[in-house]
């Protein structure tokens, strides 16, 4: 590839280019004459409150790497996308900036996903764990999501406060355990503290076992991959391969796949499905 189409200061080349797709009069920028299009450097770093200097030598390629803060405030000065603040970051730190809780609508898209896996049972669950999509398997299979409130759907909140859930388990206090764990680890990933902090008190407070485990502060990483076991009111024990994977442009999202073991099991969860009035 040629100089000029693989430029030594990628970050610079990167951020001049933004700058320059800008439009100074829809940001309220006072019309003066200018020589180029878009915003002038010292515009951005006033936006993104930072020097006008080290902004320049960012753009120039000196001062050395810059921080994941100053990162953050240059992607909102320069009003980008996601996927653009993504680029920003890998360019500048060589890796994605963290993952940030955010609320927002499952797409039809992802919907449809799900759908099609059933008979298979599938959620999608938030950085704070409420479960913000299923399918009529999960329904069947881990709870009935259709008759929730949407304040009801959470996986903590189902773990420690719903009977059905602590009676499916086969050693609820260690489920329990590495469920809290990896959900203390992508909350704090994913910055929510202050979201969680209204249903941590409020666990606290109906169960002891939250309380108690709670204070522990054991911490687990999300397993990509394990076998779960769940004894079901109406199919007995069943086994399930739990897949969790990342949702393309929504780090936010995670989609979890529950894939029976066993072929005869899925068949009887697809007959299950076909009896909507025997839900347990």
């Amino acid at each position: 590839m040629s100089p000029s189409l693989a430029p030594a200061n990628v970050l610079g080349t990167y951020l001049k280019d933004r700058r320059a797709r800008l439009d100074p009069a829809a940001l309220g920028v006072p019309a003066a004459r200018r020589r180029t299009p878009g915003l002038r450097r010292e515009e951005v770093a006033q936006r993104a409150n930072i020097s006008p200097a080290w902004y320049t030598w960012l753009e120039q390629g000196r001062g050395g790497a810059p921080s994941a803060d100053v990162l953050e405030r240059i992607a909102r000065a320069l009003m980008l996308t996601d996927i653009e603040r993504e680029h920003l970051f890998l360019l500048g730190l060589g890796r994605p900036p963290e993952v940030k809780y955010r609320t927002g609508p499952v797409t039809p898209r992802l919907q449809r996903v799900l759908d099609a896996l059933s008979p298979t049972p599938a959620v999608i669950r938030t950085a704070i764990w409420d479960v913000a999509a299923w399918n009529r398997a999960a329904c069947v299979l881990l709870a009935d999501y259709d008759s929730l409130p949407p304040e009801n759907r959470n996986i903590l909140r189902h773990m420690f406060l719903e009977p059905r859930a602590r009676a499916a388990q086969h050693d609820w206090e260690t489920v329990a355990r590495f469920v809290l764990g990896a959900f203390r680890v992508d909350t704090a990933r994913s910055g929510a503290a202050a979201e969680i902090a209204p249903l941590v008190e409020e666990l606290a407070r109906k169960s002891p076992d939250f309380a108690r485990m709670w204070q522990e502060h054991d911490l687990h990483g999300a397993p990509g991959e394990a076998v779960k076991h769940i004894k079901h009111p109406l199919l007995g024990p069943l086994a399930f391969e739990y897949s969790a994977f990342a949702v393309d442009g929504r780090p936010d999202l995670t989609l979890v796949i529950y894939n029976p073991l066993e072929a005869k099991d899925l068949a009887r969860l697809a007959a299950l499905l076909d009896k909507p009035q025997d839900k347990p």
